[in-house]
């Protein structure tokens, strides 16, 4: 695929996507989204990828639905995702309650890392939620956005914000689609560290580095397998599936690794081992 809003790289072990409408503060549209889920599958099939990083290029992240995009949905009297027929589908066919606009990012099998480098608005807030960390710029700023344009909360917001941060705050959040910072952010427990703008790639690349470096991608996959499929269950499923997994892992090369290393005193090598 030509990529004309967004740009992929990958380097040792790490993909990095970049939402590129500088000039819109990467507005999202029906062609962005495509190319977003591109790169996700792009990084999903690459056995050298193991984590994934989403940024935004220039000042700004992601400054939700493009206002032009916006003002079509009212000629059109409705909504158009503006996506095609064939859409790439990464995540998707793991579980049905994956298989959904942005929930599919919970059926990958590599953990994806936002690098929130300023505003964050409407669907771009969706965006960063759905990743599986967020780090974020000191004083960029977020919000749902929607209950100024008249709409509910986009994307399934309201299943996963009170997740994230519990009821009352999520609460708050989308009843008032008011601007929070960062560090209001980090003090909630949605955004994981807030660092320095200049800073902010160096620190999200260190953090994903260790990802890579030091914990096997069998266990970075079936942890976050087994943390999102547990949100839909009982207690006593996820015990029964985590003993399933346990032995299943046990008899891969990486639990071999791990013990070997273990034994040795010595740090695991399970980059780049493969």
């Amino acid at each position: 695929m030509e990529l004309k809003v967004t740009r992929y790289e990958v380097r040792e072990g790490v993909a990095t996507i970049t939402l590129s409408r500088p000039e819109r503060l990467n507005a999202w549209t029906g062609r962005m989204h495509t190319e977003y889920r591109w790169c996700l599958a792009q990084a999903e099939g690459d056995p050298a990828v193991r984590v994934v990083v989403v940024t935004g290029a220039g000042r700004g992240f992601c400054a939700g639905a493009d206002a032009r995009a916006l003002e079509g949905q009212v000629e059109k009297g409705g909504y158009d995702p503006g996506t095609p027929e064939d859409i790439p589908t990464p995540g998707f066919g793991v579980r049905p309650e994956f298989d959904a606009d942005f929930a599919y990012h919970f059926g990958l099998s590599k953990p994806v890392i936002a690098a929130i480098n300023g505003p964050a608005a409407g669907v771009g807030l969706v965006l960063a939620c759905y990743c599986d960390l967020r780090f974020a710029a000191a004083g960029a700023k977020l919000t749902a956005a929607h209950g100024r344009l008249g709409l509910p909360a986009e994307y399934g917001l309201s299943w996963l914000l009170p997740r994230l941060i519990g009821a009352s705050r999520a609460m708050e959040l989308l009843l008032s689609s008011r601007i929070f910072t960062a560090e209001e952010a980090e003090a909630m427990g949605l955004v994981h560290r807030v660092v320095p703008g200049e800073r902010l790639l160096e620190e999200v690349y260190a953090y994903a580095d260790r990802l890579v470096r030091h914990v096997a991608p069998s266990s970075l996959a079936a942890t976050k397998r087994q943390l999102y499929t547990d949100l839909h269950r009982d207690a006593a499923s996820a015990v029964r599936e985590s003993r399933a997994l346990l032995d299943e892992l046990m008899r891969g090369p990486d639990f071999r690794e791990g013990v070997a290393a273990l034994l040795a005193k010595r740090e695991p090598e399970f980059w780049p081992r493969r």
